[in-house]
């Protein structure tokens, strides 16, 4: 993963399509873990909490009243633009965006009583760091099967051909070594349903998922024949594999 310059795949995108991913339509079979909603589960009034690779901020933003004070990063600037208009529309006054890298965050130690991290990388190190001791680390990731169909379509992907674990394996070994005592991981395996073409090709353009989708002479031919393959009365089908990690200092 670390071959892959998301920051730069993320402003380039951003600045031709904008971020708006709401539009996307798209329904999911299975038993869901939603980083999210378990973070609000364990937010109190007086805690800060750190969403790091935060995007366009839409999925923190709706748990920012369950909390003192939150604090979104992210790496791309375009993205953190897109988190600063989502921000005036939401009107939500204790949420700042900022730019930052996640490998270096410039924060005090001990800040922070609950850290997220959905679908962007982190520094275990790091968020061991700036979580107070009593804190909550939670992070959702997607695993090397998702959307294996569409790479098996296309003969490329994102993680393709890696061993399934390994990004969660290479992360429980680095939250040890940063000190977290109690890890926990969850496994997430759901049927997804894009409603139309325009849906799954507006996720295609705008993630990593097929490395420089359309700019290959046959990647249309394949998308359209994918369609043809996968449509069903629900939509056209794929799979979401994620995994997720709990991780406590104690």
């Amino acid at each position: 993963m670390n071959s892959f310059d998301y920051k730069q795949f993320y402003d380039q995108v951003g600045k031709l399509n904008g971020w708006d991913f709401s539009q996307v339509k798209s329904t999911t079979e299975g038993t869901n873990w939603e980083l999210f909603h378990e973070a609000g589960k364990l937010c109190a009034k007086s805690d800060i909490l750190l969403d790091i690779g935060t995007g366009g901020g839409e999925s923190v933003l709706p748990i920012a009243g369950q909390v003192l004070l939150l604090v979104g990063i992210d790496a791309s600037a375009s993205m953190v633009c897109t988190a600063q208009a989502n921000l005036a529309a939401a009107q939500k006054p204790n949420v700042r965006f900022m730019q930052m890298n996640a490998e270096q965050l410039m924060f005090p130690d001990r800040h922070f009583n609950i850290i997220t991290c959905r679908h962007s990388e982190f520094n275990a190190t790091e968020v061991a760091r700036v979580l107070t001791d009593d804190g909550v680390f939670l992070t959702q990731q997607i695993s090397e099967g998702n959307k294996l169909n569409l790479k098996q379509a296309f003969g490329r992907g994102q993680s393709n051909g890696v061993e399934s674990g390994t990004l969660l394996r290479r992360y429980q070994k680095e939250l040890g070594e940063a000190g977290f005592m109690n890890i926990q991981s969850y496994e997430i395996n759901l049927t997804q349903y894009y409603q139309t073409e325009e849906d799954l090709m507006f996720i295609l353009t705008h993630t990593p998922t097929i490395p420089n989708f359309g700019q290959f002479e046959d990647d249309m031919r394949i998308f359209k024949q994918f369609v043809a393959d996968n449509s069903t009365d629900k939509g056209i089908r794929t799979n979401e594999q994620r995994f997720a990690i709990v991780a406590r200092k104690h």
